[in-house]
Parts: C-alpha cells; structure tokens; sequence
C-alpha cells in the first residue's frame, strides 16, 4: 500500500498533478478539498471546529485505506491551520499497516501562483482565488509550516508541465516501489 502525498503552495499544480498521474500509477487522487469543501459547509475555514474535523476525516480516510491496502494520491498545501504533528500521524496510519507514504514537493514561483489564483478551474473546489487573500495570509505566516519529510522527488512547476510532472512522479515511483 502506497501514499502519493503531493504537497505545495495553491496553485503549484496539485490536483491537476495528480489527475495527470492517477491513471500512470493506477492509484486514485484523494484531493484534500474533497474534505475541506464538506467541512467548510458547517465550519469556517481554520476555525477550531474545521481544523479538529477535517484532521478526524484525513486520519479516518488513511486508516481505511490502509487497512484495506488501498494505494492513493493525496494533496496538500502545508499552512498554519494544519497541526504538523498531524503529517507524522497520517504517515504512521499508513505504516502501521505496512504501508509507505512518499512524499513529492511540488514548487512555483511566487509570481505563477498570483498568475494561476484566478484560474477558473479553482472554482470547482473552493479554492483560494483572491490575490490580496492570499498575499495578506501569507505576509501573516499563513504559509508558515515546518519542513515535510524528504521528497521522493521535487518538481519545479514553473519548468515542468503537468503531463511531465505527472511522468516525473510516475517514473520515481516505479523506482521507489520495485
């Protein structure tokens, strides 16, 4: 059983990544947003509700898979509502039934994620897509999140497609899990 745990800044790519990458690795995208979005419906975004339930479903969500040997790829964007201690007990959850969580870094420019905020293609989640949101959580510390553990692989996505991430991604794998 293996984790795919694609992390970087909005709008580095993500889930566009991981829907290219899906059908290479055979494995389905859970797409954080997938939990965000429902959560966001009862909860505002990071307050005490939403941070304790969206942790309560990721956990449920990789324990179930892991107990079931259910390969996937996941998203995240690493900021300050996100408890840290919560990415070594997602990682535990997989390893504690055998499996391995690989990490991939995904990274962009500063200047290509305000360009791709206000893709329309972030309105189907409910994605940030406002500049001066974005630039006055991130002047906050918004962003702020202690270093993920080491990356299978990074993929600059100023440089790389998503079509060539997604084989990047997809041929690191193949070595890390043979």
């Amino acid at each position: 059983m293996h984790v795919l745990f694609l992390h970087g800044p909005a709008a580095v790519g993500k889930h566009t990544i991981g829907s290219l990458l899906s059908p290479l690795v055979d494995m389905p995208l859970f797409h954080n947003h997938l939990v965000v979005d429902v959560v966001r419906t009862l909860f505002d975004f990071g307050s005490v509700p939403f941070v304790k339930l969206r942790e309560e479903l990721w956990l449920a969500t990789f324990n179930a898979a892991a107990q079931a040997g259910q390969s996937f790829i996941f998203t995240f964007n690493p900021e300050r509502t996100v408890e840290p201690e919560l990415i070594e007990r997602l990682q535990a959850a997989v390893e504690d039934h055998g499996g391995r969580v690989h990490y991939v870094a995904l990274t962009c420019s500063d200047e290509t994620v305000l360009h791709r905020l206000d893709s329309p293609s972030r309105a189907q989640f409910g994605k940030l897509r406002d500049r001066a949101v974005y630039e006055s959580f991130k002047a906050d510390g918004g962003f702020d999140f202690p270093a993920l553990p080491e990356a299978l692989v990074e993929v600059d996505t100023d440089v790389a497609s998503p079509a060539e991430a997604a084989r990047m991604i997809a041929e690191a794998f193949a070595g890390a899990s043979s």
